[in-house]
């Protein structure tokens, strides 16, 4: 499937306005029927309830342009077939997050459900053979895809803790993958990625600090979806496999580094992964002093820098690919250190 940089920045323009219309609609409704984020929880940061579906805005906005795309544009059924296979799981785990927004389940059964969306989704890929970076294996295909799909999910949706955090990092994730795509002739992945950014980024104008309507599990579960199944399906421009493996990673740093020192940090306190806590990358430097809009600007420029990264990777020869991907390596690892540092008292008060 062709599409034009007109129709690129068309695809943009039209889900922008249409979740940027859908948002203001969507938290009236949440307020009306009182599916609002309370702040009686220890991990909570905000002071003041806080309308929940967002993530219905973005949902519709986002499957509503792509199907519209679809139709008017030089439609096949491999195209079809692709955007089926991302918006179809990641629907239905929205589903699962809007259930959860409005009955708050309880953490262990919302994770099942998660993973076993995590696990449909990775079973699917791998059925229809549409992994963009095979390694040959089909066993290590089914293990890293089942992991990336699963772990990706579940991270977008741990790092949903900070006004404006998730939408922004997920957008640019997503525009630098869309550029990526468009390097490499992937024509249909870069136009999903291109309504992902800017249904995010018109979610973002109402949900930037101090926030007026959060994505809720509905949003966050969907997004993390969506953009794991648009990373896994999507085959780099690289010169070496290090390369290629490196760019879903470098896209996906930051929710990754969150996820892992969050998680880390509670098994060395003996808490339960799946218990809230005050121990995300947000919430660690609030208590250095930081604003919440202070914070989410500095975890939008650690995104912005890996995924400059994956952009200079896709342009670079072997030799240098493997030096890049090391000192990004190293500087990730340096971010963890940095975080995971916080002493345990401080992040368990």
């Amino acid at each position: 499937m062709q599409i034009s940089q007109v129709e690129f920045f068309t695809l943009f323009v039209a889900t922008f306005a249409l979740v940027g219309a859908l948002t203001p609609l969507a938290r009236r409704i949440a307020i009306s029927k009182k599916i609002v984020d309370n702040p009686n929880q220890g991990h909570k940061t905000h002071r003041e309830p806080v309308p929940y579906l967002g993530g219905v805005a973005i949902m519709i906005g986002i499957i509503a342009i792509s199907i519209i795309a679809l139709a008017l544009s030089d439609f096949t059924i491999d195209a079809f077939s692709l955007a089926s296979s991302v918006l179809g799981p990641a629907l239905l785990l929205g589903l699962i997050g809007l259930w959860d927004d409005i009955k708050n389940l309880p953490p262990l059964p919302r994770f099942i459900a998660q993973t076993s969306a995590g696990l449909f989704t990775a079973i699917l890929l791998i059925n229809n053979d549409t992994v963009g970076n095979p390694t040959g294996s089909v066993t290590l295909d089914v293990v890293i895809t089942i992991i990336w799909i699963v772990g990706i999910c579940n991270s977008i949706n741990f790092f949903d803790n900070l006004d404006g955090g998730a939408a922004g990092t997920i957008a640019i994730s997503s525009v630098a993958l869309a550029m990526l795509a468009l390097i490499g002739d992937q024509n249909v992945i870069a136009a999903l990625a291109t309504v992902t950014a800017g249904a995010t980024l018109a979610f973002l104008i109402w949900n930037k600090s101090p926030a007026r309507i959060y994505m809720g599990d509905a949003g966050a579960l969907f997004l993390g979806v969506l953009i794991a199944t648009l990373t896994i399906r999507f085959d780099p421009s690289t010169e070496t496999l290090l390369g290629s493996f490196a760019t879903p990673l470098l896209l996906l740093a930051v929710p990754i580094l969150d996820t892992t020192v969050a998680v880390l940090s509670r098994l060395r306190r003996r808490v339960s992964p799946f218990q809230g806590g005050r121990d995300h990358l947000s919430h660690r430097l609030i208590r250095k002093g930081f604003t919440r809009r202070s914070a989410a600007f500095i975890l939008w420029g650690f995104s912005a820098f890996f995924a400059l990264i994956s952009l200079i990777i896709s342009q670079s020869n072997g030799s240098n690919e493997r030096w890049i991907v090391y000192g990004a390596g190293a500087i990730w690892a340096a971010l963890f250190v940095f975080f995971f540092a916080t002493d345990d008292e401080e992040v368990a008060s």
